[in-house]
């Protein structure tokens, strides 16, 4: 698959770059991408949340009343999980979401969602971008030249580009990422995926090991 590079002002390079196939057109393999995806979000997750058991509850232990002829269940301790205050059973405790996941999963799950955008042509090929200076008026600008304005897009750059990220940070739907940061998540919650010159063999010298 061919696709022509653009310039920053949206007009042609007159050059032409050509996508791996086995990167950009394998059969995509959708359980993979739902386990990478999950493995990325679980990582993500805090889980620090508690909830105090009836151990961990402040309150009085003294017998609330006597044992019978009240009609009622018997009560030892304001404790209880039955009472109003007390603590909770089988409540959420700290703990490690994340999960391991292969290496020849994730990249399975990364190559199949970079079909996928091949697939739907939603992949830009954009010459490699420096600014001088953080503007954000510079990648608005940029977005409109691409035709990409009312569209979630993430722009993968051959290495860290500090004015780029800097610059794109303030919008809500652009997301600048290196190349050998890329996930799977990432690239399939945008809907156009912009890649300068220089990203291209990074995605494919990490993805063909």
């Amino acid at each position: 698959m061919e696709l022509e590079v653009k310039q920053i002002n949206g007009q042609s390079a007159g050059r032409k770059v050509t996508l791996n196939k086995e990167i950009f057109g394998v059969e995509p393999n959708d359980h993979a991408i739902w386990l990478d995806v999950k493995s990325i979000q679980a990582n993500q997750r805090q889980g620090t949340h508690k909830s105090k058991q009836r151990n961990e509850v402040s309150g009085t232990t003294k017998k609330l009343k006597r044992q019978k002829g009240t009609g009622g269940a018997r009560a030892g301790s304001m404790k209880s999980p039955v009472f109003v205050g007390g603590g909770r059973v089988f409540g959420p405790q700290p703990r490690d979401y994340s999960f391991k996941l292969n290496k020849k999963v994730k990249r399975l799950a990364r190559v199949s969602a970079l079909s996928y955008k091949a697939q739907d042509n939603n992949i830009t090929i954009l010459e490699n971008v420096n600014f001088s200076a953080p503007k954000t008026k510079e990648v608005v600008s940029l977005l409109k030249n691409l035709e990409l304005t009312d569209k979630k897009v993430l722009l993968v750059t051959e290495q860290t580009n500090k004015n780029l990220f800097l610059s794109s940070r303030n919008l809500q739907r652009s997301k600048v990422v290196s190349a050998s940061d890329i996930n799977t998540y990432d690239i399939l919650n945008a809907q156009n995926l912009v890649l300068t010159e220089g990203a291209l063999p990074v995605i494919e010298n990490i993805l063909n090991k």
